[in-house]
């Protein structure tokens, strides 16, 4: 009863995170994009990042059985672990393309473009990212237990 909550959410979390996953899939296999508010599925790596995020859905959603078990807040931790890094790439991507000036501006951006880059639309691990720092509150409760 103790990780009751932690299994709802897990699983809860896992469809969000294996529906963007299937919606990566079936939109990078038909060579489209897609945006609506501050989500934007699209990229270069549409099809991979599908990929990940349906393993992880499924990881998420494979662990709430018993999430008190050290092996099912493995697989919990390893999917979070999977969106992170998807998010930090794309993290770094951003701070990345926002330093350099463009074509009139020189070397370096000015403040309002260098701003400009980190404005929505994000990618779905992005907006997810958040949600999956759950995973470190249950990392630590399972060590001091």
């Amino acid at each position: 009863m103790k990780n009751k909550f932690g299994s709802v959410y897990f699983s809860v979390f896992g469809l969000f995170v294996l529906g963007f996953g299937i919606a990566e899939l079936v939109i990078g296999i038909a060579g489209r994009s897609f945006t609506w508010s501050i989500l934007a599925i699209s990229g270069e790596f549409l099809i991979w990042r599908g990929f990940i995020l349906f393993f992880a859905g499924l990881f998420y959603l494979s662990s709430v059985k018993n999430l008190a078990e050290i092996h099912q807040l493995a697989k919990v931790v390893m999917a979070s672990m999977m969106i992170w890094i998807i998010a930090g790439t794309q993290i770094l991507a951003t701070i990345t393309e926002s330093i350099p000036g463009g074509e009139e501006g020189g070397w370096l951006n000015n403040w309002r473009d260098f701003l400009s880059t980190y404005s929505p639309p994000y990618i779905p691990s992005l907006i997810l990212l958040p949600f999956s720092l759950v995973t470190i509150y249950y990392i630590y409760k399972k060590r001091s237990a």
